[in-house]
């Protein structure tokens, strides 16, 4: 298997994004500055244009242009059974939508067959997401529906695209 990293940067209307992707699919996207930033591109790869980076700016384009940009590009997500079960039910948050913490928290505990998950630890899941957007963090509010911070900002999920994606950037630059 093909363990080598490759990146590309995006230059989207709110600045650079890098993109990273191994051969079996998206592993990152990261604006700069961003918390956590890189955190799971390994220091040796590649810079070059691959076609799932072409397929990630298609989508990219259609999601900054305020449209819904229909399915993903391939993903391989990279972290521990919890994340990635957070991680997946993100993917699963219709365009335009919101789910709470808690609601995440209550279906991992029901998909565990545990009493309670804390929202806390799904925070921390979703603050570490390393797929900004795409798996999208950004529709993850409060139990009261506020805004609340993570790694990659904050965003009234109501309204996705150019909007949603400024106040991403206004927060993960100063996160």
């Amino acid at each position: 298997m093909d363990t080598m990293q490759y990146t590309h940067l995006y230059r989207s209307p709110l600045g650079t994004i890098t993109l990273a992707a191994d051969s079996e699919g998206l592993t990152g996207l990261w604006f700069e500055g961003q918390k956590y930033f890189a955190a799971t591109l390994d220091a040796q790869h590649e810079e070059t244009m691959l076609p799932i980076f072409e397929q990630t700016r298609r989508w990219l384009d259609n999601y900054f242009g305020g449209n819904d940009p229909g399915p993903t590009p391939p993903l391989h997500l990279q972290g521990s059974p919890f994340r990635l079960a957070v991680w997946e039910i993100l993917r699963q948050i219709p365009f335009g939508k919101t789910i709470t913490y808690g609601e995440i928290a209550r279906e991992i505990a029901r998909r565990q067959g545990s009493k309670t998950v804390p929202a806390q630890a799904v925070g921390g899941a979703v603050g570490h997401n390393p797929v900004s957007i795409i798996v999208p963090c950004h529709r993850v509010v409060g139990s009261n529906g506020s805004l609340t911070g993570y790694a990659g900002g904050i965003v009234s999920a109501a309204v996705d695209g150019l909007r949603a994606a400024r106040a991403i950037l206004q927060r993960c630059r100063y996160d």
